[in-house]
């Protein structure tokens, strides 16, 4: 029988400025209770006893009844700082003080007979913290793999102020290409393939999967990073989870503010990019920003025991300049505002039902100032106009923006069950603004003639491809949890569901684009033949997108956490998931249903004392297509190229005196008309999915050091991208004796790479729809070239020693040696810095695909982290964080002597010779070490803190990214034409810069 009682909040006896922190951030920590809680566990030597848990900031209580093997186990904890008792016949018998519950993870804190109960209170600051007991340094509940990093310890690390820079501590979490934002790649995946909760839902980018929806940093009270092994409760993911549980009012009022300045005059110049043949391609020396953010925050009881208040804002500017290529010669003037917020209520109704309200804000809004830039003075020139934007400049990248709202709902109807709610929703807008301070007429001019020192430039603002008008974002969602203990299994069953809703479209600037290039016949476009003398030709380009489309995504879950014996525990989950795909007219054009995906762990604790854990654990992980796909691939678009020989340009940057050079070329089928859905997608197309299995162990040595290995293998058993090749089914009707000299056949479809597959053609262009079974001989080229089978594998062993907060220290080293090879990177396609998941420029025809098996863009062999701090005393502390990684894998990216597809340099293969994957060799290793100190004055009571932080301490630039099309596309004298950007740098370190903040936490 379970019972409730509101003791009161024991005010604390003493403060110090010595933050302890938990340190459980050890690979393989704690399975999955909830993506928004905790559990407290363990066994008590009393028969009939009762435990009695109290959250030490919320006076929330709880009894649980001790059961007859001893056993006892509180669920669905908010995370906190916890009093745990072991009471017999209304006496106090024994006492853990201050056991922190930690996001998702188990904490034993078991009882074998002796008395030891702690009277010690605590009190907390957002930076000050007092833990009195020791906590177990390994948890033997886990099955899967995680770091977890409490609020103290991303205080007291040398990170950048973002969840990003967090996760990037996690061993085998590297950063992803620079193109795609601040994101990260987990374990080998693409870097849209992770999922990203704030308080249990998800808020990951609705349009692409790429980043999240933002929150204040100081608002962050645990930050969890899944690098694999979850458990069923979580899906939609075959790279990583990161979940963010935020801070919470207590039943002591409290507050701060804190001011944290990058000055401009600090940053290291950053260096600027030179083509190979040593000409100047972007100055950056100017490059530099400053920028100032102001935080806040106040906490406390609305109503003590029963109601309180959290709220938190980061408000941030940043002005800088960025000169721009000597291509687009521009001096962008920018001022960026970011504001976030966060506001939470939580009601204790009871000590029986709790309820959780959030709100969470993040905008930015960026105005830009643009002139023109002359190269050869190195000086600003002409005003050209103004780029507004609105939640749009990162629309590709890591914070898309928006407003979120989650409430939840915990219910302890007995001892043994449980009750989880949730519902969230979300909205984001994206505007950009563009003004022209002259003629408006502003296409996109690109001069990719060869040897030029004085390209063609034009007078547009971006040079680029543009937001179509009316973007936005919406999401809404619930799931539904009910766990309950039988015995020694904790049944645990769950509904998931959520919808995302994107209208979103691009055009390139001005309407459309002109590319200048050297004279030479065009592979696949045979009708283009430039005049004979004539050195250069233009190609004219028109894209744009726009729609309003729909992923519907549901799951349906059921867990058990048998335990075994005293030492053996089993985990064994299944999840079912269903994903619906709708296109621009509100058309489902991909339904998948059934994708079932096991989930089975195994931990033993090897003496039973919880200080050496032998885990293993192996699970497959699905992915629903994104929305952008709709966008482009199931709704009206339109892509031509047309071809012109031309005798001068005009002030604006484009040709004059045209000569069309061949008919205009449709690209992929994109004419304008919205596709039958049937034509879009394979028939029964299977979900893209992965297998992953882990072994690993964790050991404790003493009462302060802990360590561990542990072998990860992944492999993507099934991948969903396009393909725009029309022979397969010329083939395939021929074989069949199928006329379809008037069927009406798709630019490109949705398949899975690699198998045989099912489509429906319409082989008189008057709706007569034929199922078409492809089989993979049917992929065959006349020329003999094959698909490949699909290939994405990874495979690590990460090593690590940890010492646990003592002795005025705590530090942790991890290493990994890895390897991420395969032919297709995943969702997106590093390579060539490509932004359009689930629909690259790989598979679309079996030539592109060849040569490709090699290491994929996010490997990483060699990586070394460490990180921690030092308590020197009451008021000085100092951190370091070091990371040392190998380089990308390089390619030479070029030509296929027959190109019979038509896509110039797409291919793995350079002066019309096969050059493989990662051949080229790879980019330098990268090193980088941040240093951070803080000051607690004591005249101050140590609530007054000053903090420096220095990023990259030694300033290493080294490149990490490149260009690798080597060539042109095009041939002349039989020969591709080289590319003047081949290996020229994309992106480098970030160069050394300072932060310096003074922060003041009260209480009331």
């Amino acid at each position: 029988m379970q019972t409730f009682r509101h003791p009161g909040y024991a005010a604390a006896c003493r403060r110090t400025a010595l933050a302890i922190a938990l340190g459980m951030s050890l690979a393989g920590t704690a399975m999955a209770q909830s993506n928004a809680s905790g559990v407290i566990f363990g066994r008590s030597a009393e028969a009939g006893s009762t435990i009695h848990i109290e959250n030490l900031d919320t006076g929330l209580a709880r009894d649980i009844a001790v059961d007859a093997d001893g056993r006892y186990r509180a669920g669905s904890l908010p995370v906190g700082r916890y009093k745990v008792t072991v009471q017999k016949d209304g006496k106090t018998l024994d006492t853990r003080d201050n056991v922190q519950v930690a996001l998702g993870s188990g904490v034993d804190v078991s009882f074998t007979g002796a008395a030891t109960a702690s009277a010690s209170g605590a009190q907390t600051l957002e930076g000050i913290q007092v833990i009195g007991n020791a906590l177990p340094a390994i948890d033997v509940s886990s099955v899967d793999s995680r770091t977890v990093l409490t609020s103290e310890q991303l205080q007291k690390l040398p990170l950048a102020r973002n969840v990003t820079a967090a996760a990037l501590l996690a061993p085998g979490v590297v950063s992803g290409d620079a193109r795609y934002g601040n994101v990260a790649s987990f374990g080998g995946s693409s870097a849209s393939e992770n999922q990203y909760y704030i308080n249990g839902y998800s808020v990951a980018n609705a349009l692409t999967g790429l980043g999240f929806v933002s929150l204040p940093f100081d608002a962050i009270d645990q930050q969890q990073i899944y690098t694999g092994g979850y458990g069923a409760e979580y899906g939609r993911s075959t790279g990583g989870v990161i979940s963010i549980v935020t801070k919470r009012g207590g039943n002591t009022w409290k507050g701060g503010v804190g001011m944290y300045v990058t000055p401009q005059y600090f940053r290291q110049q950053p260096r600027s990019i030179y083509r190979e043949n040593g000409v100047l391609y972007q100055y950056r020396g100017d490059n530099k920003s400053s920028s100032t953010q102001y935080t806040g925050y106040i906490s406390g009881p609305l109503i003590k025991d029963k109601l309180f208040l959290y709220a938190a804002g980061d408000f941030t500017s940043t002005k800088g300049p960025t000169i721009s290529p000597f291509t687009t010669p521009q001096d962008s003037k920018e001022t960026s505002k970011a504001t976030k917020y966060l506001a939470k209520i939580d009601w204790n109704i009871t000590d029986s039902h709790i309820v959780e309200l959030t709100a969470l804000s993040d905008k930015t809004n960026t105005d830009r100032s643009i002139y023109g830039y002359n190269y050869q003075t190195l000086q600003q020139s002409s005003y050209l106009g103004t780029d507004k934007l609105k939640n749009a400049a990162s629309l590709a990248g890591s914070e898309p923006g928006g407003d979120v709202y989650i409430g939840k709902y915990t219910g302890y109807i007995t001892d043994d069950l449980t009750v989880n709610a949730l519902y969230g929703t979300s909205k984001t807008d994206h505007v950009r603004n563009l003004a022209y301070a002259s003629n408006p007429n502003c296409p996109w001019i690109t001069d990719s003639r060869r040897g030029i020192t004085n390209p063609i430039v034009g007078c547009g603002l971006v040079n680029g491809t543009v937001l179509n008008a009316g973007a936005k974002d919406k999401t809404h969602g619930w799931r539904l949890d009910v766990e309950y203990r039988l015995g020694s299994h904790d049944l645990r069953a769950g509904l998931d569901t959520q919808t995302l809703e994107s209208t979103s479209g691009n055009i390139y600037e001005g309407g459309y684009r002109w590319v200048y290039r050297n004279a030479g016949t065009v592979p696949g476009r045979p009708d283009v033949v430039p005049p004979p003398g004539a050195q250069y030709y233009v190609e004219q380009r028109l894209f744009e997108t726009g729609a309003s489309v729909k992923v519907e995504q549901e799951a349906q879950f059921i867990e058990d956490r048998w335990q075994v014996s005293d030492r053996w525990l089993a985990y064994l989950g299944l999840r079912n998931e269903q994903f619906k795909n709708l296109n621009g007219a509100g058309e489902v054009y991909v339904k998948q249903r059934h994708q079932l995906a096991p989930r089975l762990g195994l931990t033993w604790d090897v003496f039973g004392d919880s200080s050496f854990k032998v885990y293993a654990n192996a699970g497959r992980y699905h992915l629903a297509i994104p929305s952008n796909v709709a966008i482009r691939g199931a709704s009206a678009s339109t892509y031509y190229s047309q071809y012109y020989s031309y005798t001068g340009v005009a002030a604006n940057g484009e040709p004059t005196g045209l000569t069309p050079l061949g008919n205009r070329f449709y690209l992929n089928g994109e004419d304008g008309t919205t596709p039958d859905p049937r034509t879009v997608a394979a028939q029964g197309l299977k979900a893209y999915y992965q297998d992953e299995y882990i072994l690993g162990f964790d050991k404790t040595i003493g009462n302060d050091w802990a360590y561990g290995a542990k072998l990860t293998m992944r492999k993507l058993k099934s991948s969903i991208d396009d393909f725009c090749d029309s022979r397969p089914f010329e083939k395939y009707a021929a074989r069949n004796n199928i006329d379809i000299s008037n069927a009406s056949i798709a630019g490109c479809y949705l398949f899975n790479p690699g198998q045989s597959n099912t489509f429906m053609v319409d082989v008189n262009g008057q709706g007569n729809f034929v199922p078409f079974k492809l089989t993979k001989d049917d992929f065959t080229t006349p020329a003999g070239v094959a698909f490949p089978d699909l290939k994405r594998k990874y495979y690590s062993l990460d090593l690590y020693l940890e010492h646990q907060f003592s002795n005025r220290w705590y530090g942790r080293v991890d290493y990994t040696f890895s390897r991420s090879y395969g032919n297709s990177e995943g969702q997106l396609k590093s390579d060539i810095g490509q932004l359009d998941p689930s629909v690259t420029q790989d598979w679309d025809a079996p030539e592109i695909m060849q040569f490709t098996n090699g290491p994929l863009p996010n490997d990483r062999t060699h990586q070394l982290k460490a990180y921690g701090y030092f308590q020197m005393n009451p008021e000085w502390l100092f951190g370091a964080n070091l990371a040392v990684a190998s380089g990308r894998p390089k390619n030479c990216i070029g030509v296929d002597p027959v190109d019979a597809i038509g896509y110039g340099a797409s291919y793995f293969e350079c002066d019309l010779q096969p050059s493989p994957r990662g051949s080229q060799g790879r980019l330098p290793w990268t090193w980088r070490l941040d240093l951070n100190t803080e000051y607690r004055p004591a005249w101050a009571d140590h609530k007054l803190a000053f903090t420096a932080n220095v990023f990259n301490v030694f300033g290493s630039q080294k490149e990490t990214a490149i260009i690798e099309v080597a060539e042109t596309g095009s041939i002349a004298a039989g020969k591709p034409i080289k590319s003047d950007d081949y290996r020229r740098a994309v992106a480098y370190q970030t160069p050394r810069y300072f932060q310096f903040g003074v922060r003041y936490d009260f209480s009331l």
